[in-house]
């Protein structure tokens, strides 16, 4: 698909207190924006909890995973498929990844660095040697080096990309043939106002303490803050078809990862804080020149309002208006716009949403909407 075209996903959500994404101090992240002090929450965090949520709803055979143990899981795979014993397998393993280059790690059996691939992507592999694996096990280490050196490994780790991977891309500095280059883009959530850092402090009982033994069993604090945060992430549509070489398998991957990127949430302390939300609002904007992040509508920070709506709906007004003003200002025509959100249609803030973005849908609508939109486009593209 030669034609640019790009899926920009804006989110607002509102988060209780909670330490979603701890800094080097174990307290939350935060940034400093329009000259004040935000929340943060990196997007390597939300990509990873999209990731899991991925995970939890997908096949077990199109799993992914990103590890220093491929050896380790190549052999596992290896054994359980050809019955050789652990350690057969584990050379054999070794054997079959030697010709890639890749870097051993400190520890035995680990590489330098973590590497993104796909369970299916390893079970082609090992149908490359599954029906003389106890053969090539026979060979002493020289003959079985020069045994599988042309086997086309690296193909297989190039082909059958699973959904995260095609989506997330893979970065191996020192191989440039295993990179895939990543379809999304995810920002850092930041909070559209400012925010202050405070402290739990918490006390634990020893249930077994006497009558006479007063006190905590256990004294500690953790950092927290809560906020009000603008998420943004952009899909290359073009990117993600070459990357799974299949039209319609990205259009599914597009409707993964804005259900799993809307609903998902890092899970930092999530026993300590249950901070679990969906957001407040999700607008899609299908575009054909170029991602836009709208984190600008935020530079000044917004004010709590005693007569309000509440920080999510000024938050949501002020991301339609600087929607609004940017496509009128640059000339956009988005070819396709979207949107979901929990506002009521009768008070201000859904008339104006309305008034600038169209009328309110409902997640599932939305999704299907957008992906009969894309399908369009892929169409007429060809």
């Amino acid at each position: 698909m030669d034609k640019r075209l790009y899926i920009d996903v804006h989110i607002i959500q509102t988060v209780p207190p909670a330490n979603l994404n701890r800094d080097d101090q174990g307290n939350p992240k935060e940034a400093y924006y329009g000259g004040h002090r935000r929340a943060r929450v990196s997007s390597q965090a939300w990509k990873r909890a999209t990731r899991t949520s991925f995970a939890e709803h997908a096949p077990q055979q199109d799993h992914a995973t990103r590890t220093k143990r491929i050896a380790a899981e190549l052999a596992k795979r290896l054994a359980g498929r050809s019955g050789l014993e652990a350690e057969q397998a584990t050379r054999l393993a070794t054997a079959l990844l030697q010709p890639l280059g890749i870097k051993p790690g400190k520890k035995a059996g680990d590489t330098a660095y973590l590497l993104f691939f796909g369970y299916r992507q390893l079970e082609d592999i090992i149908d490359l040697v599954a029906d003389q694996a106890t053969d090539l096990t026979a060979l002493d280490d020289e003959e079985l080096a020069k045994a599988v050196k042309d086997l086309p490994v690296a193909e297989k780790l190039q082909q059958s990309h699973p959904m995260d991977v095609a989506l997330f891309g893979r970065m191996v500095a020192d191989i440039p043939a295993l990179n895939v280059d990543a379809a999304v883009q995810v920002a850092h959530a930041l909070s559209t106002h400012t925010v202050d850092l405070e402290f739990d402090y918490y006390t634990a009982v020893d249930d077994e303490n006497p009558k006479e033994e007063t006190g905590a069993g256990m004294i500690g604090q953790i950092g927290f803050n809560s906020a009000t945060l603008y998420r943004y992430a952009t899909i290359n549509l073009p990117q993600l078809i070459a990357n799974l070489g299949d039209g319609e398998a990205a259009l599914t991957a597009v409707d993964a990862f804005v259900e799993h990127f809307a609903r998902s949430i890092p899970s930092g302390h999530q026993n300590s804080f249950a901070h679990r939300t969906l957001p407040s609002l999700l607008a899609v904007v299908v575009r054909e020149d170029q991602p836009v992040n709208l984190v600008s509508a935020f530079e000044k920070p917004l004010l709590p309002e005693e007569e309000g709506e509440g920080l999510a709906a000024d938050s949501a007004v002020r991301l339609a208006v600087e929607y609004d003003r940017a496509t009128r200002q640059w000339g956009d025509t988005p070819a396709h716009v979207t949107v979901c959100h929990t506002f009521d249609p009768d008070q201000h803030t859904g008339e104006r949403l309305t008034a600038i973005l169209g009328a309110n849908t409902t997640f599932p609508t939305l999704i299907a909407d957008l992906h009969a939109a894309l399908a369009g486009q892929i169409k007429q593209a060809r």
